[in-house]
């Protein structure tokens, strides 16, 4: 790795979150299928009906493929829900906590949509520090809240607190939880409800499904709240739409499992200096499971649209939806530049998505070069 400009701001440690290997991603897609084979029948997986089933307020088809969901992830139950990821963690926030209560939250930048739902539902939020333990349990003791809110992937930069244990520590002291999965379900381990929340929050669009559809998995009194309060026909997320989404997951856990081992192949080749102008580079969950690149000189918000030139994609549509099939050169998030906005100028975020290490590093090395005759 080059020597560092002194001038530039310095890419801080980060946390990246345990991923799944390829060989048990392959298992997991097994998994998906035998548990899609427990509940549905011959053509019913060609078919798909529609509208407000009497007894079930559903389509059929959508009730089979929540019973997919539920039974995968060990819950009690799963509801499909229009919004995407947003739309579920507002159902499930809306389902939980009601204006003035108190929830605790991380003490970090909220993702927007989230602050958005948070607003708009007028409840009393308390940040307390995540990454640590004995100050979280502190305010869990407190008696003041009965649900916790809780991102799996990271707020900050360098957030380095184990999902599990901050759910452990909420479980041990009767706080119940929601967890904002988007962007770790089907990629780390274990998804919140498999690590004992209440609710898993997540989009099915993030996961190659159809736009807008987003899931709420876990306990059961949570979810028919849920469902309960979708009780409308046109909030419905209708039968084709669900079997659609329920057939792009069963490639999600592989695709997912390549797209991290190529990150951790770039990284390797960049960290070693392979393409001149990179300063420095982390693996970071900053939102999606991405590079977070510091060049060496403050071009990086020039470079995404350079880079689209060579067959980047300059933007996200769904950070990993079905569009999203070329790498990913782009800004850092939102909430992350909230929380170092002085990065802006010298890092890029960049995804693989379904290219491999080649591609990246030559995009990017012909970017560099472009930049540099200016």
């Amino acid at each position: 790795m080059p020597r560092p400009n002194p001038s530039a701001p310095s890419l801080p440690r980060t946390y990246p979150l345990a991923t799944v290997p390829v060989e048990e991603a392959a298992a997991r897609q097994f998994r998906l299928l035998e548990c899609t084979a427990a509940h549905f029948q011959g053509a019913e997986l060609f078919t798909a009906d529609a509208g407000v089933v009497p007894g079930l307020g559903r389509p059929r088809t959508t009730a089979q493929v929540e019973a997919v969901l539920a039974d995968y992830f060990g819950a009690e139950d799963a509801a499909l829900v229009q919004g995407a990821g947003t739309g579920a963690i507002r159902a499930a926030l809306s389902a939980a906590v009601s204006a003035g209560d108190p929830l605790l939250i991380h003490r970090a930048p909220v993702y927007r949509t989230t602050e958005v739902t948070l607003r708009g539902l007028g409840v009393q939020t308390h940040g307390v520090d995540f990454n640590d333990l004995d100050a979280l349990r502190a305010a869990l003791g407190s008696g003041r809240f009965r649900w916790a809110y809780v991102q799996h992937t990271r707020q900050r930069l360098g957030d380095s607190y184990d999902p599990g244990e901050v759910l452990a520590a909420c479980r041990e002291a009767g706080v119940r939880t929601v967890v904002d999965d988007n962007y770790a379900v089907f990629r780390v381990p274990a998804a919140g409800v498999e690590l004992g929340a209440d609710a898993s929050c997540f989009s099915l669009f993030k996961l190659h499904g159809p736009e807008g559809v987003g899931a709420v998995v876990g306990a059961r009194g949570l979810v028919e709240h849920v469902r309960a309060d979708n009780y409308s026909g046109g909030g419905q997320v209708q039968g084709h739409q669900a079997l659609d989404a329920l057939r792009a997951l069963t490639h999600v856990p592989v695709m997912w499992a390549l797209q991290s081992r190529v990150g951790a192949e770039v990284a390797e080749r960049l960290a070693a200096g392979e393409v001149p102008g990179v300063s420095d580079v982390r693996i970071a969950n900053a939102q999606d499971r991405c590079l977070l690149v510091r060049l060496d000189r403050p071009v990086a918000r020039e470079l995404p649209a350079v880079a689209a030139k060579f067959g980047a994609a300059p933007y996200p549509v769904g950070s990993n939806s079905r569009y999203e099939v070329a790498p990913l050169f782009y800004r850092m998030s939102s909430s992350s530049l909230d929380d170092a906005p002085e990065l802006a100028d010298w890092t890029v975020r960049i995804n693989p998505m379904r290219a491999g290490a080649d591609l990246v590093v030559s995009v990017l090395r012909r970017s560099l070069h472009e930049l540099s005759k200016d």
